[in-house]
């Protein structure tokens, strides 16, 4: 790959010379040239610039010089036939953002010609010229700030790209694992002594269990990404993210649908949210409910325990009631109602030694069915799990869900809950057989 750096200061280039770039071009793998620009100028003074058309401060790089450059540069490498590909590269803070995706594909171009402006930039006529006459033009930025002149962009360009190149780096996997190659900030790196001022290194980097570390890397990535460049999650490709990403993205107030980043934010609900509360309720409890349940049981249950007057109730009493609302983008989409208190439990739930007065009740956890599958579920449970050992002193947390509803059972098994018992009991005449499963609230406290 041939690349020409075009500057007043050629100088500044120097350091491409050492490290790896330099081995690369004594290697042949980069052919690297650097011009001063003041050789293609034709007055005593080198005069590279002029006042800018319809006034202003500052200076701005005449295209007549550059032009002359450009020309020769391109020039020495041929007229370019089909299988060339020859880009002329424009550092500019007006340009596109700089990113990992296209300095790979700069790796297959045949030459890459970098012209660092300074000033106030270079003449728009010049990109204008070389992008009619058919060479492909990038004008682009490293960050939403300004420098005094390209050249600091041209290092960066020359870098990200030249490291791409097949048999740049000693060891390829290095690239593969490396912040934006997966769409992600790369996870946190560590090293020897295992404990420094007081500070340690993970334990699951130190158990050898390699499935367990990809997967802790691999979250650190996603929490990282979340964290500081949540506008990277809306270009993950759904085929990419299992499950468990999903999840975790979800707990972190992200879900992703349909090529977007969608915000989720779980509160404790007020009393104003009683209607929408309400209209969850009877949008999603006909789901849970076995198929031998009519209709009409279904809509008298929802009219007698679901209406806007019971939430209203509940929210009356938020140290009893403990009611969490998820909504996206701040649409009411779930909930979950947690039961706290020694009579938060019926008698017919006690079982002793496993299930005991005092333990907090999970009476309901609902998300809408269009939000089924992206995580949402499982970061409102995590919530309300987190939020029953904050607000009670309760031992357990326990739930119930119908002997016949197998998806339920899965999703709370993978939460850390544990079959405690059964139950049965009537809803509009029809006798419901539910398993009751409890998850231990003690360990979740003063974490």
């Amino acid at each position: 790959m041939r690349i020409d750096l075009l500057s007043i200061f050629p100088d500044y280039f120097a350091p491409l010379e050492v490290s790896l770039l330099g081995k690369a071009g004594e290697h042949g793998l980069v052919d690297l040239r650097i011009h001063d620009l003041r050789e293609w100028t034709h007055d005593r003074h080198r005069s590279v610039d002029d006042t800018p058309y319809g006034g202003g401060a500052g200076m701005v790089m005449m295209p007549s010089v550059w032009g002359e450059a450009i020309d020769e540069v391109f020039e020495e490498t041929g007229t370019g036939g089909q299988s060339d590909r020859r880009v002329l590269a424009i550092p500019t803070p007006s340009g596109m953002p700089l990113t990992q995706s296209m300095a790979q594909d700069l790796t297959n171009a045949t030459q890459l010609v970098i012209a660092c402006g300074r000033y106030e930039g270079i003449d728009q006529r010049v990109a204008e010229h070389y992008r009619e006459a058919g060479f492909e033009v990038l004008e682009y930025s490293i960050g939403d700030y300004v420098l005094n002149g390209g050249e600091v962009a041209a290092l960066v360009l020359v870098e990200a790209v030249t490291r791409l190149l097949d048999g740049f780096m000693g060891n390829p996997d290095s690239i593969v694992e490396e912040s934006y190659s997966q769409g992600l900030l790369e996870y946190p790196a560590y090293t020897k002594p295992r404990s420094w001022r007081g500070l340690e290194v993970p334990e699951v980097l130190l158990s050898g269990d390699h499935g367990a570390i990809s997967r802790w890397r691999r979250y650190r990535s996603l929490e990282r990404t979340a964290a500081r460049r949540p506008d990277l999650l809306a270009s993950l490709k759904p085929e990419e993210l299992d499950f468990s990403d999903l999840e975790l993205l979800a707990g972190l107030g992200f879900l992703l649908r349909e090529g977007r980043t969608h915000e989720l934010q779980i509160r404790s609900a007020q009393i104003e949210d009683a209607g929408a509360l309400s209209a969850i309720a009877a949008r999603t409890f006909p789901d849970a409910c076995p198929p031998e349940l009519c209709q009409e049981a279904i809509e008298a249950f929802i009219a007698a325990e679901l209406s806007e007057k019971s939430f209203a109730g509940y929210l009356c009493d938020p140290q009893r009631y403990r009611i969490l609302l998820a909504l996206v983008e701040g649409e009411a989409v779930g909930y979950t109602l947690t039961i706290l208190g020694e009579d938060a439990l019926d008698e017919a739930l006690v079982r002793k030694g496993r299930i005991e007065k005092g333990d907090a009740y999970l009476s309901k956890c609902y998300v809408d069915s269009t939000w089924r599958g992206s995580g949402l579920a499982s970061a409102l449970l995590e919530a309300a799990v987190r939020d029953a050992a904050e607000k009670s002193h309760a031992p357990r947390i326990v739930v119930a869900t119908n002997e016949a509803n197998l998806r339920a059972q899965r999703f709370y098994k993978k939460h850390g809950f544990k079959k405690a018992a059964r139950r049965s009991f009537n809803v509009g005449g029809v006798v419901n057989r539910d398993l009751v499963f409890v998850r231990d609230l003690t360990g979740l406290r003063g974490q």
